[in-house]
């Protein structure tokens, strides 16, 4: 079943469009990730999926609705976007923040209410930002932040949460760390998840579904082990490489040909256990 899809969209900049007639669907209680090179398209597609981008053609229906003709907060009831790069004003503490995330449920009648209040510690203690809650954003790490904004759209109580490279700037401990995070709520409590990513072989090892764009169409979609081979990369990236599995998770591994390393190899002594080996 699909959640959130497009259907014939078409969106451009000027007269140049980015994408035409395009066709896409987002599987329910899945994460779903995009790739493909830069300026494919990637992040306008997710933009125009949480309607903040107009498309000039075509439609996006959310839950069985169309999402041009939702209120803003019905659609906020439904599915949360975390843009690429957030920043938080300054002095704003990490408990402040998150509380943002239960806009959508406050009216004049209806203001700060319990459930909004366990809403938003139940986002903290998710995301380990609970013993954090009284810190300024600004004075995070960057994989401290970067779950800071996602306690923020967790507290949005969404099922459909949709993230434009949540990854960028982390180091490898906090790419994994962020990722982790996003994989246990998906399997924990079933939302839907759609990212952006530019590593490919972090996006095979965590997503159950991959939509690979080139040139502002889709090239391929489907399972990560029937999507991901060297042909496609080649197609999609422009580059050559070989496909091998996972040797921890099975997935596709991508191992890019290059230059580097083709020298003669040195021999050098390593050591295993203690033990001197020569390579």
């Amino acid at each position: 079943m699909d959640i959130l899809c497009a259907e014939k969209l078409g969106l451009s900049y000027g007269d140049a469009y980015i994408f035409e007639n395009m066709d896409v669907a987002i599987p329910q209680g899945k994460i779903t990730v995009f790739i493909g090179s830069n300026g494919c398209g990637k992040s306008t597609l997710l933009r125009s999926l949480a309607r903040l981008l107009k498309p000039q053609q075509g439609s996006v229906i959310l839950d069985g609705e169309q999402i041009a003709e939702m209120k803003t907060k019905d659609i906020a009831r439904k599915l949360a976007i975390l843009p690429q790069g957030p920043v938080a004003p300054e002095g704003l503490t990490v408990l402040q923040l998150v509380k943002q995330g239960r806009y959508p449920y406050q009216t004049w009648l209806k203001q700060w209410s319990p459930e909004d209040e366990q809403a938003v510690d139940r986002a903290l203690v998710s995301t380990k930002m609970k013993e954090l809650k009284g810190r300024t954003v600004d004075s995070l790490s960057g994989g401290q932040r970067q779950r800071a904004w996602i306690a923020m759209t967790l507290a949005q109580e969404t099922p459909v949460i949709l993230l434009d490279e949540p990854t960028t700037y982390l180091d490898l401990t906090h790419q994994i760390e962020v990722l982790d995070l996003l994989y246990d709520l998906n399997r924990s409590e079933q939302r839907t998840i759609v990212m952006v990513l530019h590593d490919i072989n972090l996006a095979c090892r965590y997503a159950d579904h991959i939509v690979a764009i080139k040139n502002g169409g889709i090239e391929a979609t489907g399972h990560p082990a029937a999507v991901i081979n060297a042909e496609l990369m080649e197609k999609v990236f422009d580059l050559r490489c070989h496909i091998i599995p996972d040797p921890i998770f099975g997935t596709p591994l991508c191992i890019p040909h290059g230059k580097g390393g083709l020298h003669k190899p040195l021999k050098e002594t390593v050591s295993i256990n203690n033990q001197m080996i020569s390579q």
